[in-house]
């Protein structure tokens, strides 16, 4: 079991690469909302990464595959919308226009969370793959057409970060490795424990912690994601920590 002695802070999930303001620019607020509405999510993601004291030796037996966690995605419903009568008449919605300028609707199934703005634009956060969130989407839509906007579209629906997590059977030397991949990489212990790698291509952000536990955010397809693992394994072999203390 792997603890987790805090919630995600802002520097952590900039860490993590969540790179949100720039969705949708138009709707102020939406990067502190998303951030709100998804921090469970990356709490329970960095909680398999993070390690305490007591679980340092805790390391996987086997080299784990990407397994997709969450995946962020945006819509245009192609009408404007009164957000009050979202609120009013939805189920499971939040609206609260002195913090956020979007309503907040909740489903089950699948389990999805959608920030709905009066643009017409919606952002979804909490599938696993993209597949589900297409059908959040389309059921969202539904959701609005049957508070009374029959004009809504499914429309521009676009995945803009997936996010996975993975691990390697072995401890990982990451100030070695930083300082191997200074270009590429940031490694700031005291602010947070995991390494911070930047890959090119595919355009993913990688979380590394000693531990051997990774986690990936950014792809754009889970492709993306599968392939940023496959390419950064080899380095963390390069940089596997021997338990007895000797280098490779």
């Amino acid at each position: 079991m792997f603890h987790i002695s805090s919630p995600v802070s802002p520097a952590e999930m900039a860490g993590l690469g969540l790179d949100l303001g720039g969705l949708m620019k138009d709707d102020s607020g939406l990067k502190s909302l998303l951030e709100e509405e998804i921090k469970d999510d990356l709490d329970e993601i960095v909680k398999q990464g993070r390690i305490s004291a007591s679980d340092e030796a805790s390391v996987t037996s086997q080299v784990t595959k990407p397994r997709l966690q969450n995946v962020i995605s945006t819509m245009n419903l192609q009408t404007e919308l009164d957000l009050k009568t979202i609120a009013l008449k939805a189920r499971n919605a939040e609206y609260n226009p002195k913090r956020f300028s979007a309503v907040v609707v909740r489903i089950r199934d699948p389990k999805t969370t959608a920030l709905i703005f009066q643009s017409g634009k919606v952002v979804l956060t909490g599938n696993q793959n993209p597949t589900l969130a297409k059908t959040a989407a389309k059921k969202f839509v539904r959701i609005i057409r049957k508070v009374g906007f029959q004009e809504a579209k499914f429309s521009q629906f676009k995945v803009q970060n997936i996010q996975g997590t993975a691990a390697v059977p072995y401890k990982v030397r990451l100030e070695s490795l930083h300082e191997s991949h200074y270009d590429y990489s940031t490694f700031e212990p005291d602010i947070f424990a995991g390494l911070v790698y930047r890959m090119v291509k595919p355009k993913v952000v990688l979380t590394i912690f000693v531990s051997g536990k990774v986690v990936l955010t950014g792809g754009k397809t889970p492709e993306d994601i599968y392939q940023a693992f496959e390419l950064i394994t080899p380095v963390l072999k390069e940089f596997e920590k021997k338990e007895n203390g000797m280098r490779k």
